[in-house]
């Protein structure tokens, strides 16, 4: 079976990390590239499946995640 799962992938200094959005658990990939860090998240969340079952996968299908934003918020610091 195919899903469609929607990855956040950010750029930082020293390579790519990448998340899935919508999962139960922590599930995290990294790679030197934007493709790297996409084929190790996608690789995470194959034995992520496996390790704790497809119900990983839908934590609420009552309210999927349809789009996701990166937006930018000011907080007051020391």
């Amino acid at each position: 079976m195919y899903r469609a799962i929607k990855v956040v992938v950010e750029h930082h200094a020293d390579g790519y990390i990448s998340y899935p959005l919508g999962l139960k658990g922590v599930v995290v990939g990294q790679g030197e590239t934007y493709a790297e860090a996409l084929q190790d998240i996608e690789s995470a969340i194959r034995f992520h499946v496996e390790s704790f079952g497809e119900d990983v996968l839908d934590p609420d299908p009552e309210t999927p995640v349809l789009e996701a934003f990166v937006a930018e918020a000011g907080v007051q610091v020391k």
